[in-house]
C-alpha cells in the first residue's frame, strides 16, 4: 500500500534517509534532523511532499518498508510543474516487492492527473540494480547533462553580501 506521509511517520523517514545514505557510502552528509523533516514535510510553508510504502507486518499491522521524497519542479520550456523526485528508498528486506514500483507509479498519477510534464530524479553512476529497474520503466538518462551543485563554502562565498 502506498499512502501520503503524516506527520508520525517523520521519525521511520529519518531513519530511512540514514539507512539510504549508508545504502549510498555517504553516512556523514545525512545531516538533517527529525526536526529539520517534520518542518520541511510539514510546516506553515512546507513544499516538500513523502509518500510511504507498507506492508503487512506478521501481526497484522502494517509497517513502512520505503519512501519516497518530492517537491516540484519547473520547465520554462513546457511552461508546467514536473515531479523531482529527491529520495526513493525501499528497505533491502523488502526490494522485490513490487514497493518502489509502486511509489514511482504513485508519482507518475499525480504528474498525470495535474499535468504536470515530467517526473525526473537522479542516481548514481555506480547503483546498477536501480539503473536496471528505472530502465525498466521507459526512463532515460539525460545525455549531454551533467548535475552541477554549489553548496558548502562556495555556496556561502557566492551568496554573502558583497562589500
Amino acid at each position: 500500500m502506498i499512502r501520503p506521509a503524516r506527520p508520525d511517520d517523520v521519525p521511520v523517514i529519518h531513519r530511512m534517509i540514514r539507512e539510504l545514505a549508508e545504502y549510498e557510502k555517504e553516512p556523514e552528509a545525512a545531516v538533517a534532523t527529525q526536526d529539520d523533516l517534520r518542518t520541511a514535510l510539514f510546516g506553515p510553508d512546507a513544499s516538500v511532499f513523502a509518500h510511504i510504502a507498507e506492508d503487512v507486518g506478521g501481526d497484522g499491522d502494517a509497517v513502512p518498508v520505503g519512501f519516497a521524497l518530492w517537491f516540484l519542479n519547473f520547465s520554462t520550456w513546457t511552461g508546467r510543474h514536473g515531479v523531482y523526485l529527491e529520495d526513493l528508498y525501499v528497505r533491502q528486506e523488502a526490494r522485490g516487492g513490487g514497493h518502489g514500483l509502486a511509489l514511482l507509479r504513485t508519482l507518475a498519477e499525480i504528474c498525470v492527473e495535474r499535468g504536470y510534464s515530467r517526473l525526473e530524479w537522479s542516481v548514481l553512476d555506480w547503483n546498477e540494480p536501480s539503473i536496471r529497474f528505472y530502465e525498466a520503466l521507459g526512463s532515460r538518462p539525460m545525455d549531454g547533462w551533467t548535475v552541477r551543485r554549489l553548496d558548502g563554502a562556495a555556496l556561502t562565498a557566492l551568496g554573502s553580501p558583497r562589500d
